[in-house]
């Protein structure tokens, strides 16, 4: 069987991205695409799912369904995927038809946190201490040497707070061990950090590589919240987080996006948490403080395009619009002067599930602190963080 397009070539006009998952970083990849005279044909179970919604065709089917990967494949001049949760197998299968970009090779290493770490591991890629734990013995040998507090991770699936434990207690082990599947998990060092940064590095087929500046992220109740573009740290720190990026990308030999999740810690060392070879969470904002965005770098560099430098005009904070209460806030979200919207087309808000986000832009150079960050969000403002920065002494 041989591949529809080589690759080194460029697509043209109305040449078709096929987009493996339907979620919202499918739908604004085919918004993306769209913009560049590309179409999209969506691999999806749901056909009312975001992406579906934008796309200019959808193949209905399971991830794994190698008839919908048949149909999907024969359709499209080169793959690439939204999220991790899908079979790397399927994505070898789908590149015997065209160009998979990131490769299957890279989603093997970015699904599986054992497989992650060691890659880190192996490439000399700063991180937290670890340990594999495959049953209940190296679970303990696992806390005798990271001592307690230590965090008892899922490998797979684990996302937004989810597939961990946080072990206080010897005599919580084996209860955890246990809610913990499927096995073997991963135990994590705690590490005092300062903040969590991340930075999103795409890198063409040419090997050209391009980084946006890193962004804090700030959580809530697990999930992201804030991320403020760019990251209030010394430009040094930020060099070298950028850095980091593209040694892991390069490592990788990537082509299409990638985000890098970091730590920094009180020393000023970064320890490098996790890898996203898709469009981020985290880089939202660069929808409306850059003139090319994460989505339409990812597009440009799967399709074969060139890359553009990633220029920022202006500084921004994403916030994300999670479950029914944030958006109950709709009225006013979309009332509000300094919110830029984007909703992504979910009908139901379950609570914790993102349904959006907004971001704000700042004037090149004058990132506000919090309490001018909480003014500009408005009606989605935390009144709690705004009295604690009045009676702060």
């Amino acid at each position: 069987m041989t591949s529809k397009s080589s690759t080194t070539s460029v697509l043209g006009p109305n040449a078709v991205i096929g987009i493996v998952g339907g979620g919202q970083l499918g739908r604004m990849s085919a918004m993306a695409a769209a913009k560049l005279g590309f179409r999209t044909q969506i691999l999806t179970k749901d056909p009312n799912s975001p992406g579906a919604q934008v796309s200019h065709g959808v193949t209905l089917g399971a991830y794994d369904d190698l008839q919908a990967l048949d149909a999907f494949a024969r359709t499209v001049d080169v793959v690439t995927f939204e999220f991790e949760n899908i079979s790397a197998d399927a994505m070898d299968c789908l590149s015997q038809y065209c160009p998979v970009r990131p490769s299957g090779h890279i989603l093997r290493i970015s699904q599986d946190r054992l497989a992650e770490k060691t890659f880190f591991t192996d490439n000399d890629i700063p991180l937290a201490p670890w340990h594999a734990v495959t049953d209940l013995s190296s679970l303990h040998n696992a806390a005798k040497k990271l001592g307690l507090p230590f965090i008892l991770k899922t490998t797979r699936n684990g996302y937004d707070g989810k597939g961990q434990r946080r072990i206080h207690h010897l005599d919580e082990l084996e209860d955890a061990f246990h809610a913990l599947a499927p096995h073997p998990l991963v135990a994590e060092g705690m590490v005092s950090f300062a903040c969590e940064l991340s930075v999103m590095v795409v890198r063409g087929v040419d090997g050209t590589v391009r980084c946006f500046d890193p962004g804090m992220n700030e959580h809530r109740d697990g999930i992201l919240d804030l991320t403020l573009a760019p990251a209030p740290v010394e430009p040094s720190i930020s060099a070298r987080a950028q850095a980091l990026a593209v040694s892991i990308a390069e490592k990788l030999d990537l082509v299409g996006i990638l985000g890098v999740e970091m730590f920094l810690d009180q020393s000023g060392v970064l320890l490098v948490n996790e890898i996203a070879p898709r469009p981020h969470n985290s880089g939202h904002w660069t929808m409306d403080a850059c003139p090319v965005d994460q989505f339409e770098m990812h597009i440009r560099a799967v399709a074969g395009m060139p890359l553009p430098p990633t220029i920022r005009h202006s500084d921004a904070v994403m916030k994300n619009l999670i479950g029914p209460d944030d958006i109950a806030l709709w009225p006013q979200i979309i009332a509000a002067p300094t919110l830029l919207p984007h909703l992504y087309g979910k009908e139901d808000a379950r609570p914790g599930r993102k349904m959006g986000h907004v971001n704000m832009i700042f004037p090149y150079g004058s990132l506000p602190g919090k309490l001018g960050i909480q003014d500009a969000l408005g009606p989605l403002a935390s009144p709690e963080i705004a009295e604690e920065e009045i009676t702060a002494p």
